[in-house]
């Protein structure tokens, strides 16, 4: 399998817009202003956009959490019993 860069700056707008949003309401909600909430909003697209990207890419890059060839490289936690 193989994912484009793009992909993750995708995702990375689409979840954006949807955090943004909410930034932007509560923000006019918190502060009764409307031209407040819009400016929070607007920091928060420019700002965590760029970051949230390269936390994707850096995670892309790692090798944590990967079960290569079916073999769980982890032991579980907790072991339940099964049930006579």
């Amino acid at each position: 399998m193989s994912v484009l860069p793009r992909r993750h700056l995708v995702k990375a707008i689409t979840w954006r817009f949807i955090a943004s949003i909410t930034t932007f309401i509560i923000g006019w909600i918190v502060t009764g202003s409307l031209d407040f909430g819009m400016a929070i909003g607007a920091a928060d697209v420019i700002l965590k956009i760029g970051l949230y990207y390269l936390h994707e890419r850096a995670w892309y890059h790692s090798k944590f959490g990967i079960v290569e060839d079916g073999k769980h490289i982890y032991k579980p936690l907790i072991k339940f019993r099964k049930s006579k």
